[in-house]
């Protein structure tokens, strides 16, 4: 029921942003009427095709499930680049306004009004074909080294490839993720790590999009944590299929890993909100370094989310891997994520923990990406002495 209640003001809001665009566009765009009742019939559409695109993973019956989720979840981000520039076309005008003031002059910049009224939305879909370029491609591989102070000299240049939060769903099938697991082996790391939100969806739908993960070669393995959509879909079904793929999942626990004579830790926790979903997932960095060696110098958590970060740090973590952020994935969304999150993307500093922070290997939602590319990290751990 609060589901329900939340989608349907999530609707309302919907509606009244596309009322928004409306009245501030087409009265004023130098079309006829024609192209005008179009455009009223274009956002109409857009009203119903968006919420269908968010519902279509309940649609059993394939293809249809597939073409109305692709369908709607493009017109989601055709809207949201639309709106953005409606705004800042109306800051223009404001500012516009506020400068000819004094010129007593009833609608200045009237030529601006009119075009930029045109010039909006097909600057949109400019940005949303290159979005969709942007996220469709496979991810580029991130060189990062992190200089760790008193690393062990066996594990200077130690390598860990980090992929999260790819979404296997409506969107993103088998092939995506075998470009992703090609890229990954490629790379020939000592250890893959796997940060979460792997899937949109229940198992019955997606394993077969999802067995090529059974594909990742490390040297110590893979090991996978679960994020929130895991949660979603059903993680305990999940975490059997994953098991099943021959990933370690770590569930509030560690395992340690012998490389060449120099052990380290590598822990992983549950979703920081998995707790809500299921009491005997709570996300705890403490428990997962329980039983740990104290001796051993390097600690590695995995933890989907950033704000596990300082839990982490109190439990004498070196480094922490995240994602769940995607960067912001595409404006304005890039501005928000502060507000949940501590760290965004990239590589930064709490107390003596390194947090790395991934924007994703795919994406959530509509396939678009902009000024926040999708990654494969290939993270090399340097000791500070040898690096300086």
């Amino acid at each position: 029921m609060r589901r329900s209640a939340f989608f349907i003001r999530v609707i309302g809001i919907g509606i009244l942003f596309h009322v928004y665009i409306g009245m501030r566009l087409i009265p004023v765009a130098p079309v006829g009427p024609a192209l005008k009742i179009l455009a009223v019939l274009a956002l109409a559409a857009s009203i119903v095709l968006i919420p269908l695109g968010m519902m279509a993973r309940n649609i059993e019956q394939q293809p249809l499930s597939d073409r109305l989720a692709w369908t709607g979840l493009l017109v989601m981000g055709f809207f949201s680049s639309l709106l953005v520039l409606t705004f800042l076309r109306d800051v223009v005008l404001l500012v516009l306004h506020l400068a000819s003031s004094g010129e007593n002059v009833v609608d200045p910049w009237p030529g601006f009004k009119a075009w930029s009224a045109l010039g909006v939305p097909l600057l949109a879909v400019l940005v949303t074909l290159f979005g969709i370029y942007s996220a469709r491609r496979r991810a580029a591989v991130k060189n990062v080294d992190v200089s760790i102070d008193n690393l062990p000299a066996a594990l200077h240049g130690f390598t860990i490839v980090q992929i999260s939060d790819i979404h296997v769903g409506p969107t993103i099938k088998r092939h995506y993720v075998e470009k992703i697991v090609a890229a990954v082996n490629a790379l020939k790391p000592d250890l893959i790590a796997v940060t979460g939100d792997v899937v949109d969806g229940s198992v019955p739908q997606l394993a077969a999009h999802t067995q090529p993960l059974s594909d990742l070669k490390a040297r110590h393995g893979a090991f996978l944590v679960t994020g929130n959509h895991e949660y979603y879909a059903g993680a305990d079904r999940w975490i059997a299929e994953f098991r099943r793929l021959g990933l370690t999942v770590l569930l509030n626990e560690h395992v340690v890993v012998d490389h060449d004579g120099e052990r380290a830790v590598v822990a992983g926790v549950t979703d920081y909100g998995a707790g809500s979903f299921d009491p005997a997932h709570k996300s705890d960095p403490a428990k997962a370094m329980l039983g740990a060696p104290a001796d051993i110098m390097f600690r590695l958590l995995l933890a989907h989310q950033p704000r596990s970060a300082p839990a982490a740090s109190k439990a004498g973590f070196t480094l922490q891997l995240s994602g769940h952020t995607h960067g912001g994935q595409f404006l304005p969304w890039n501005f928000f994520v502060r507000l949940q999150q501590p760290f965004v993307a990239g590589l930064e500093k709490l107390n003596d923990l390194w947090v790395y922070t991934s924007r994703g290997t795919g994406y959530w939602g509509p396939p678009i990406r902009i000024a926040a590319p999708s990654e494969i990290t290939l993270l090399r751990l340097l000791s500070s002495a040898r690096s300086a």
